[in-house]
């Protein structure tokens, strides 16, 4: 058997990680500041990470959601006070499509209703409802176009005014920071304003945290710069560093019936351990804060760039424009510099998600191997 070839891959072989770093089967170091998809959150193997899940392991790994699990409890406690959601409930799955199925299923519970706003350029997951109201027809199947989806442009307030007076839908889904659709960010004043359209029309407002959240863009979440609250807030990425976990964040005003949602290996022993060292590496080392500077530090040296049109992001969450495609330039900082980038559905962009306890000094080997790079195109 061979695996199905559905991915593009680089010849790179990555067989340890010590925090932004991680080394193939040769020896040779990479600058890692793309943390695979933004989930390596706390720098690869941090050893209070390493720790905790050998230790749950030992003890033990996995039972169901049938048992009692105090360690979810206290992955939901912990999470609540470091966001400032505290009132709200937890829902603990294993990804990020799965966190935006349930949301998305929660909303549709709420008020009985089915239809979707979206926005252009955004991304949600690859499952079904999720992948419905992301801007990518290529990756939906028919199956995945009987949702009803309205999708409008992200800051247009009057396009969301206008569908959402209809009250036909169930929820409206905005990424806090658009991240495959080229690092694009609501503006405050739009989130203020469409939170009180969404409670004057019963809409659920789901701000998806899943790329953006965990302190990485300077606040545990992105949507709080606008100072709003939303009412289900999906999570996944660096919640876990690296250990396949999700959630979902749910307003008080939401009732829990026995079945409603449901997962077999959401939560478990193992993951929620993976959780809880995350969210004690955050609060310990103070890397919330520590993302907001060291993003600061990186803008400021990515603009003594010329080559670079725009840089845009909050915190470690950076997307620079320029005007040819970076395909070849992420190649030559991968090849020539040895340093992970990402790219996006804009051509054009290209995405830094280094991890938040990143130093000044790994910003700027980024910074002159970019400068660098550019220049031998």
């Amino acid at each position: 058997m061979k695996l199905f070839d559905v991915y593009p891959r680089f010849t790179v072989n990555p067989v340890r990680g010590e925090g932004s770093w991680v080394f193939d089967e040769h020896g040779s170091k990479y600058l890692d500041f793309y943390g695979g998809h933004a989930v390596i959150s706390i720098g690869h193997s941090h050893p209070l990470y390493v720790e905790r899940i050998t230790e749950q392991l030992r003890r033990i790994g996995f039972y169901s959601n049938s048992i009692e699990m105090p360690l979810q409890d206290e992955l939901a406690q912990k999470l609540g006070k470091q966001s400032g959601y505290e009132d709200y409930s937890l829902f603990l799955c294993n990804s990020g499509a799965e966190a935006t199925e349930n949301a998305l299923k929660l909303a549709s519970f709420y008020k009985g209703r089915k239809k979707l706003l979206a926005m252009d350029k955004a991304f949600h997951g690859r499952t079904s409802a999720a992948v419905a109201i992301t801007d990518n027809p290529k990756i939906q199947a028919p199956i995945n176009k009987g949702h009803e989806v309205v999708r409008i442009p992200l800051n247009d307030l009057e396009a969301a005014r206008k569908e959402l007076e209809s009250r036909e839908f169930a929820a409206i889904v905005i990424e806090s920071v658009q991240g495959i659709g080229g690092i694009h960010l609501p503006e405050a004043a739009y989130l203020q304003a469409l939170s009180g359209i969404c409670e004057e029309t019963e809409t659920v407002l789901i701000m998806d945290e899943i790329q953006c959240g965990y302190g990485r863009t300077g606040k545990f979440f992105a949507h709080q710069y606008a100072d709003i609250r939303a009412d289900l807030i999906p999570v996944a990425k660096g919640m876990g560093n690296g250990f396949p976990i999700g959630g979902v964040l749910i307003h008080p005003k939401f009732e829990a019936w026995y079945g409603m949602l449901g997962t077999t290996f959401g939560g478990n022993h193992l993951a929620c351990a993976a959780g809880i060292a995350v969210l004690d590496v955050i609060e310990e080392e103070n890397l919330v804060p520590h993302a907001m500077e060291m993003g600061q530090y990186l803008m400021e040296g990515l603009s003594t760039i010329d080559s670079i049109k725009e840089i845009r992001g909050k915190g470690l969450m950076t997307g620079l424009s320029f005007d040819f495609p970076v395909k070849e330039l992420r190649q030559k900082l991968l090849y020539d510099y040895h340093v992970f980038t990402g790219s996006s559905s804009q051509k054009e962009v290209l995405r830094l998600l280094p991890p938040m306890n990143v130093s000044q000094l790994e910003v700027d080997i980024m910074v002159d191997s970019l400068r660098n790079a550019v220049k031998s195109l």
